[in-house]
């Protein structure tokens, strides 16, 4: 399973984020791209249309379950994808910024 730290991560880095609708509502990473992990397959399009298309997905949830399950998804696509090891969890513990849609601070449910 290709695994990425929180802390190996850089602010321009691709980031795509598979929790459900409550998750992303009370926070997540700034400029990440939602595809709730129930909707993925369906929605595939919008990945491809918004990754950049040499580089590198990295692919985050709460706690790093769902995302590995996507990642290897994208893997097996042939899509550069890695998986963000502890997920939104260790991003709000290491003080990395959580919003709301608004740009307000928000919170890892």
């Amino acid at each position: 399973m290709p695994t990425v730290q929180v802390a190996d991560l850089k602010d321009d880095d691709f980031l795509l984020d598979v929790r459900e609708d409550d998750e992303w509502k009370a926070g997540h990473a700034e400029g990440a791209l939602h595809i709730p992990i129930s909707e993925f397959v369906a929605r595939y399009g919008e990945l491809t249309e918004a990754a950049p298309q040499d580089g590198r997905v990295h692919v985050i949830c709460r706690s790093g379950g769902r995302s590995a399950q996507v990642t290897m998804y994208l893997v097996q696509q042939g899509i550069d994808a890695v998986n963000v090891d502890g997920g939104m969890q260790v991003w709000e513990a290491v003080g990395r910024p959580v919003v709301t849609d608004e740009g307000q601070p928000g919170h890892v449910i």
